[in-house]
């Protein structure tokens, strides 16, 4: 079963990489998420971050 996450939840994460200058990997890794999860994420809400 995979596991949901809301959309709040994703934009943090996001915003982890864009204003805190973390990388996918390094994010994915603390958080124990695959890292094309965080692609998929970042390529999906960059524009609320804009």
């Amino acid at each position: 079963m995979t596991k949901k996450y809301d959309k709040e939840f994703k934009i943090q994460t996001v915003r982890l990489i864009q204003e805190e200058g973390k990388s996918e990997a390094q994010v994915a890794r603390e958080m124990g998420l695959h890292e094309n999860t965080i692609y998929r994420w970042v390529s999906e809400f960059i524009i609320y971050l804009k």
